[in-house]
């Protein structure tokens, strides 16, 4: 296990490139199951939640492989098995999105209830009422879902997919997969909307499949008799984009992100503007401009999380880690993970002064953070740990750093590009 070192302080400038987006490339490996022949994903990232993946589906029979330019490669030709086990699957809640491939292709799907981040209670309630609704039996067992389609295979319906705390990304990721091949049309209401869900159907429909609507709450998927092989970009990652954004804002440096895609993070640019943060983008890129936070600190602006376009839960750690430098008190609201708060009292141990209350924690800006030993707890709360120790005065080390480079690739090498002084060590 390791930790990262961290020197407060360094003036931040240059350029950082954006990898391929985690969150859309995952589903779209679990595509891959839909066909015999070949899938090759262009632009991928080279991170431990995709080797995961491509662990889970060699156990399922697939041969899958990834160079080092990220390109991913993987057959499915062979003899699939219907069954994700638990020491692959418990490591990553995205491997659930396996379930809906396997049952439509094999007609029988038994995967392991998932793990992942543990920042509260987050059922799959929603993708079994989607695969429910194409006629599969459903029901759980020694800690598995196990899914079998009907005679004659899945068929198509209509399908909704609300629930109390917004659309589920993976929950339509997993039916929009299953309807592929299901028998007849296939109406996804309520679907989730994030660019991550347009590039999975971009990249089916690449492979024959019959969608129309994505990006849109509503989704129509005309079932077909197979899918074929293809080749895919993945899309940029708009999370690790606005890391990077908020890194540059947070020190007050020049720091230019490219191969992303603004328009993906509209919400968040909004928020920069309203709390004074110096900011230009292009087609492909986004620019913090250098300013001094000691003359003319961020203003505290609060922010709500809510599903695609709005504030993204995944950027809700980040922005809190810029808000502890604000003039003032800021709101942070959580609408999507009511407990998503463990990197709370690790940012006070660096001299945030925040209050939780309920769904929301008010953060009084400070003109000073100072360095210490934090916990990561999770994969986006690592990421703001760093952002934080890389304006805190002396030293700061960051434990249990597994969980960002389940998320962010080479985070160090990236940020020693940009001048930070931080390192890698073994604990």
């Amino acid at each position: 296990m390791d930790k990262l070192i961290i020197e407060g302080g360094r003036p931040l400038e240059g350029t950082i490139r954006t990898c391929g987006s985690k969150n859309a490339v995952l589903p779209i490996l679990a595509a891959s199951l839909l066909t015999g022949e070949t899938l090759r994903i262009t632009g991928a990232p080279r991170l431990a939640d995709v080797s995961t993946m491509l662990d889970i589906l060699r156990d399922l029979g697939a041969e899958a492989d990834q160079a080092e330019d990220g390109t991913i490669e993987i057959s499915a030709e062979g003899d699939i098995r219907g069954e994700a086990p638990w020491e692959r699957v418990r490591r990553m809640r995205g491997s659930v999105c396996v379930m809906g491939p396997l049952l439509t292709r094999l007609g029988r799907a038994k995967v392991s209830l998932p793990g992942g981040c543990a920042f509260g209670v987050r059922p799959i309630d929603i993708h079994l009422k989607g695969l429910r609704a194409l006629g599969a039996k459903v029901r759980i067992e020694h800690g598995y879902v196990v899914c079998e389609a009907p005679p004659g295979g899945l068929r198509g319906g209509r399908v909704f997919l609300g629930s109390a705390n917004g659309p589920s990304v993976l929950g339509t990721a997993n039916v929009v997969m299953a309807a592929t091949l299901a028998r007849g049309t296939t109406t996804i209401e309520q679907a989730a909307c994030e660019p991550e869900i347009v590039d999975l159907c971009d990249c089916l429909v690449s492979m024959g499949a019959k969608i129309s609507g994505q990006g849109s709450p509503m989704i129509t998927v005309e079932g077909v008799d197979e899918l074929h092989g293809a080749e895919h970009p993945v899309i940029p990652d708009r999370i690790e984009a606005g890391t990077y954004v908020l890194a540059g804002a947070l020190a007050g440096g020049q720091v230019r992100v490219e191969n992303c895609v603004p328009t993906h993070l509209g919400a968040l640019l909004d928020r920069m503007t309203e709390a004074r943060v110096p900011y230009t983008s292009g087609e492909d890129w986004i620019e913090t401009e250098a300013y001094d936070l000691g003359e003319r600190p961020p203003r505290s602006t609060d922010v709500t999380t809510h599903a695609y376009p709005g504030f993204p839960t995944d950027l809700q750690a980040q922005w809190m880690a810029l808000m502890t430098r604000a003039e003032g008190l800021s709101i942070i609201t959580e609408r999507i993970f009511s407990d998503r708060w463990m990197h709370v009292p690790e940012l006070e141990r660096l001299g945030a002064q925040l209050r939780r209350q309920n769904t929301a924690v008010v953060v009084r800006g400070t003109r000073e953070l100072s360095g210490a030993p934090v916990m990561a707890s999770d994969l986006r709360a690592s990421a703001a740990l760093v952002m934080a120790g890389l304006v805190a005065r002396g030293s700061t080390e960051v434990h249990r750093v597994y969980h960002i480079d389940r998320g962010y690739e080479a985070i160090e090498e990236r940020l020693q590009g940009i001048g930070a002084a931080i390192r890698r060590e073994p604990e």
